[in-house]
């Protein structure tokens, strides 16, 4: 979330622990949940470059209860040849990104909806398609309110903690090449209203406007617990490097959740059968420039 790459590493001999870092949790996130789904997604990584190797991973999540910033540990399992499915997600890993700014008008792959659900449903989790008209129109109306924190100056500080101008040397956060200028309060149609990242600074570099997204979505899990919100990053990110390898990208919807009453109602207006953890829409776009990763000397073996 917000780019703050909330994990770190520890190598032990063949085995590699992930711990979160609760200093770089978001002023919204409270519980820890979306810091949780951000370490899901670096788990699901670690486990990707594990098969990289030609090897296959051997997975303990949440391995001691006494360890509360331990997420997982990641040994080495038995040789086993990557499959073309795995090798697609490996290719997408260095243009995968999250999409802000205008889609280009065109279809989705034919399948690729499909094959989304059918990673998220691999990783324990399900992928809600929202449809046209009143279920997406109730959505919308939800998102739009949640929108009104962005007036709040504790809200206004977080996302300048967290935004970065053009040129700056910082490599985590969100920078100016991944946001919209002026996010306009009334999105084009089919667009969900965006956080607004701005603040009226004139950081964006991308347009508005675009084409409408082709797909819009709500990513779930059965249960609403740790273990939950690291199964749900692992399934965003399994479904997102799964898209990026069409070249289908999303737009991620992280402030509607932040709130428990507003993720209440997405779960009871829409009739879904889960827990809400991410909000998303999918559509073609060109790919932004690579978003800055912390260098590893910060993330390993601290």
């Amino acid at each position: 979330m917000h780019n703050s790459q909330p994990w770190l590493f520890r190598v032990d001999g063949e085995t590699v622990e992930l711990w979160c870092d609760p200093g770089r949790k978001t002023r919204d996130d409270a519980i820890g949940r979306e810091m949780l789904i951000s370490c899901g997604a670096a788990l699901f990584g670690l486990r990707l470059a594990v098969r990289s190797l030609g090897r296959l991973p051997v997975v303990r999540v949440l391995p001691d209860p006494s360890k509360l910033r331990l997420m997982a540990q990641v040994g080495i399992g038995a040789a086993a040849a990557m499959n073309e499915s795995e090798r697609q997600l490996l290719q997408a890993v260095p243009h995968r990104h999250t999409h802000r700014g205008p889609f280009v008008a065109g279809a989705l792959p034919p399948g690729l909806l499909a094959a989304l659900q059918h990673d998220a449903l691999t990783e324990g989790a399900t992928l809600a398609l929202i449809s046209e008209g009143l279920p997406y129109d109730r959505l919308a109306r939800l998102v739009a309110a949640a929108r009104r924190a962005d007036a709040d100056p504790g809200e206004q500080d977080e996302i300048r903690r967290w935004t970065r101008r053009q040129g700056s040397p910082a490599r985590d956060g969100i920078p100016s090449a991944a946001l919209t200028s002026r996010p306009s309060a009334k999105p084009p149609p089919g667009r969900l209203p965006q956080r607004d990242f701005d603040l009226g600074r004139g950081l964006g570099l991308l347009p508005g406007g675009g084409a409408p997204p082709p797909a819009t979505a709500v990513l779930l899990t059965a249960g609403d617990h740790r273990a939950d919100w690291l199964r749900a990053g692992q399934a965003l990110q399994r479904l997102l490097l799964r898209a990026a390898s069409e070249w289908v990208f999303a737009s991620l919807y992280t402030q509607p959740l932040e709130n428990p009453v507003t993720r209440e109602l997405i779960r009871d207006v829409l009739a879904l059968p889960g827990d809400p953890q991410m909000v998303l829409q999918l559509g073609r776009a060109a790919s932004t420039a690579s978003t800055a990763r912390r260098p590893p000397g910060e993330l390993m073996n601290w």
